[in-house]
């Protein structure tokens, strides 16, 4: 069994463990590294295990095995995470995301089931499900995206006597959903090319866009500039709301939100400037601009911000 206090010197296995999902983290990661490398080292490498056990998940649906192989290999990985939970995984064990899940898992409070979340939300990838409503879509949002958001918190944590701290959890959720709705704007076209389509129903009918996304222009006769615009306004209140989680976390986990989730609104932003891009190819940011949002991330003016629009909400 794995234990570990704050203190404790971290073993050589265990430290072997999380330097394979900081490099899986490293090399697979476009967004997600640029925040958590703002993180002290043992919550960096918390955030990797968690990256690297997600990863898993991840590909495991969008691999080219068949259905129920995705559907028995997604069970085994419930399987793992259930010997996690009760502190089955030796540090010699042949599975390095396991130990340095099970680690971190002993040194941070990090709500488990939100990784029994995702698995659901790939499982509706794997039956094919599609979203008539946005409240439809919220449920597989929160799956495999508040689900995360809620995992982060139990390693930032928030600070002692923050104010209304009580619906962190709730904030944390809330910027996942901005996140993957972010995502799916950005990726409609390769989701449609590979069968996927996660917009509401109701969203594409309303702007004439139910014939889909196969190609590099919108579905003739439709306003896909219209759908673009509607789920951006959609998405940046779901980020306004998250970003109340800032100011109740510490700089450097603040900083790793605030990069993160910039990065996003960049994103956002540019789709909102050429909505027909996304059908054109892959919106991207470049590393230089990812940089410096973790460098504003970190000097504290997101946090201040929300902190500020806070007290004159409460005025």
């Amino acid at each position: 069994m794995i234990r570990t206090v704050e203190s404790e010197q971290v073993s050589a296995p265990v430290l072997a463990a999380y330097s394979y999902c900081e490099a899986v983290t490293g090399q697979q990661a476009r967004n997600f590294a640029y925040g958590i490398r703002l993180l002290p080292t043992p919550k960096r490498r918390a955030m990797s295990a968690l990256y690297a056990l997600s990863r898993r998940v991840d590909d495991i649906g969008d691999g080219e095995l068949p259905g129920e192989a995705k559907v028995a290999r997604l069970e085994d990985t419930r399987a793992l995470l259930a010997r996690v939970r009760e502190g089955a995984v030796e540090e010699d064990d042949t599975d390095p995301v396991a130990v340095a899940l099970a680690h971190a898992s002993c040194a941070f409070p990090i709500p488990l089931g939100g990784l029994d979340e995702l698995i659901d939300g790939v499982q509706m990838d794997v039956r094919g499900e599609t979203y008539e409503t946005w409240d439809d879509l919220k449920v597989y949002c929160r799956c495999v995206a508040g689900a995360i958001g809620r995992l982060s918190l139990g390693v930032f944590g928030t600070e002692p006597g923050a104010r209304g701290a009580e619906r962190a959890p709730e904030y944390a959720d809330t910027l996942g959903l901005a996140l993957q709705l972010t995502n799916i704007l950005r990726d409609v076209r390769e989701d449609a090319q590979g069968g996927r389509t996660y917009l509401p129903a109701d969203d594409l009918a309303k702007f004439g866009c139910s014939a889909g996304f196969d190609g590099p222009t919108p579905p003739e006769g439709s306003d896909f500039a219209g759908l673009v615009h509607f789920e951006v306004r959609r998405a940046r209140a779901l980020f306004a709301e998250g970003y109340r989680l800032l100011p109740m976390l510490d700089r450097r986990s603040g900083a790793c939100v605030a990069a993160m989730a910039g990065i996003y609104r960049r994103l956002l932003d540019r789709i909102e400037r050429d909505p027909e891009a996304v059908l054109r190819g892959r919106v991207s940011l470049p590393g230089r601009e990812k940089a410096y949002v973790a460098v504003r991330g970190l000097s504290g003016l997101d946090t201040r911000h929300v902190s500020r629009r806070t007290v004159r909400r409460r005025a």
